[in-house]
């Protein structure tokens, strides 16, 4: 798996030695009420046995993991993913992100440089993305990045009880590369 890095971020593989960080930040119930599979609250020990089979998925070509960390500290702040559909030449971004790191620019600050990864490195057609249509945080990440509202599922999943509408957001490669083309020609 290959390392990525922004100005603040070094995006890492994940390895099992990261389990008791991650269980200590996905244990807080407003990071889990965010996400669809972060259970609350988080069974002790699970985190190892999550990473150990989200590893096995990377192997399997199904899934692109990473352990984002704070440049400054090296403390893994977060997890961003894409889960791989290579038939379809697509892949879906995911993230989550500590409480105490919330509103700083990390999830899109890593988001955008998985999305260069998936078209630039993967060759994916399209990058998209989903999020609780009551969790503006994750769904101004996808706009940041550049991704485009695409509808909203309506209470397509169940979550703690509940049902919940999806935001679905998206974007082709063939704008990604007009808008990165864009870019260069005004800078």
């Amino acid at each position: 798996m290959k390392t990525l890095e922004t100005e603040r971020l070094l995006l890492r593989p994940l390895t099992t030695i990261d389990s008791e960080r991650v269980e200590e930040l996905a244990s807080d119930y407003d990071v889990a009420k965010t996400t669809l599979t972060i259970p609350y609250p988080y069974p002790k020990g699970s985190a190892m046995h999550f990473i150990t089979s989200v590893l096995e998925m990377e192997k399997d070509g199904k899934l692109a993991i990473f352990a984002i960390v704070d440049k400054g500290t090296n403390d893994l702040i977060g997890i961003i993913n894409m889960n791989l559909s290579l038939v379809y030449q697509r892949g879906e971004l995911a993230y989550w992100v500590g409480k105490s790191y919330w509103g700083q620019g990390y999830g899109t600050e890593a988001a955008k440089v998985v999305m260069k990864y998936g078209f630039e490195e993967l060759g994916l057609n399209k990058v998209f993305a989903q999020s609780f249509t009551n969790n503006p945080g994750s769904w101004k990440i996808m706009e940041k990045i550049g991704l485009k509202y695409e509808g909203t599922l309506k209470q397509h999943v169940v979550r703690f009880g509940e049902f919940h509408d999806l935001a679905h957001y998206g974007l082709l490669k063939e704008e990604y590369l007009q808008e990165a083309a864009e870019t260069v020609s005004s800078d």
